[in-house]
């Protein structure tokens, strides 16, 4: 559809609002029923080095969080530096599969990590079709950080037609 709104194809979902670092902090879940993906996205402010942020992804089988399990990911795309406004590209990592993300010299930086999930990389033959993300505990810096997830439709839908992300 020409000039099509991006609310349209797209929703935005708080899933963790800006607060200190320093306390483990647990997205919102997410159901992938209606969706074709989730892009994960993380922000957070300069902190000190080696206070370093973790990002680990999970699937559930419902929005109340049941059965969580780890979801594997290899490719991170980041940003980070001194301030973010002088980045302007991304840099794609590629790790081992797992489920966390650590990356050790990101604690003195301001940052935003990109994790990609499809839908169909959830484990649906047993029920899995919900994901979250959780920030792990960085130490006692008081550097804070947010996370949002952008979701995108598995196929065009109208307004009126639209599904909630957040309801199983």
């Amino acid at each position: 559809m020409p000039n099509q709104h991006i609310l349209d194809k797209v929703d935005i979902v708080s899933a963790i609002i800006p607060l200190s670092l320093g306390t483990a902090r647990a997205g919102d879940v997410v159901s992938m029923k209606n969706w074709g993906r989730c892009a994960i996205v993380f922000f957070k402010d300069i902190g000190v080095n080696g206070e370093d942020v973790s990002l680990t992804v999970e699937q559930c089988t419902s929005v109340a969080i049941s059965n969580a399990k780890a979801l594997t990911f290899t490719r991170v795309d980041t940003k980070q530096g001194a301030a973010l406004t002088s980045v302007g590209t991304w840099t794609q990592v590629t790790q081992a599969a797992a489920n966390t993300y650590t990356n050790t010299d990101l604690g003195g930086n301001q940052a935003i990590l990109v994790i990609d999930v499809k839908a169909e990389d959830l484990d649906a033959d047993n029920g899995f079709d919900c994901i979250r993300a959780t920030v792990a505990d960085v130490g006692a810096s008081a550097q804070t950080g947010y996370l949002f997830y952008l979701v995108e439709l598995k196929e065009q839908r109208a307004p009126a037609n639209a599904v909630s992300v957040i309801a199983d």
